[in-house]
């Protein structure tokens, strides 16, 4: 099961390299990672997206609160969350096809962000299934790059901190 683990971090070299080692040396996958400053000074905010089953996630849990550098870790699979991703997609347009992917770029709200005579490159922004959909309907127009940030998270307003 796809979990999405937020972590507050101290923002000091070598936290991401401690992190990400603490993932492959326990043999646990990291489907996107996300690293960034937060308002508080010396600080970052690290969005994880993992998977496994219930034991494996309590177990990453349990390893990320053992490191130093990390203040806090929340598993958001508990609460409501807003997701956010965003993909550059670039896809094969021919004068016979272009209107039909210009159509699923409107349905998505898609931007297109680069045009030349053979190629649009879009961009989606949503949670990880609207990504996951635009890109298996460009699939049959070929798709000849795709780049992704990953995944970032928060809670949603008047939820209660677990």
């Amino acid at each position: 099961m796809r979990h999405v683990l937020s972590v507050l971090v101290e923002n000091e070299p070598g936290v991401l390299s401690r992190i990400s080692g603490l993932f492959s040396g326990r043999g646990f996958n990291l489907d996107s990672l996300n690293v960034a400053p937060v308002l508080e000074e010396g600080v970052s905010l690290m969005t994880i997206v993992t998977s496994g089953d219930q034991q494996i996630i309590e177990q990453i849990v349990k390893q990320l609160r053992k490191l130093v550098t990390v203040i806090k870790v929340t598993d958001m699979q508990d609460s409501t969350t807003v997701e956010r991703e965003m993909a550059l997609i670039k896809v094969n347009a021919t004068e016979s096809n272009r209107a039909e992917i210009l159509r699923i770029a409107d349905i998505f709200r898609c931007k297109v962000v680069d045009v030349s005579l053979d190629e649009l490159t879009l961009e989606v922004i949503g949670d990880h299934g609207k990504v996951e959909a635009v890109i298996a309907l460009l699939e049959r127009f070929g798709i000849k790059e795709i780049a992704r940030t990953g995944t970032v998270a928060l809670r949603r307003s008047m939820q209660p901190e677990k």
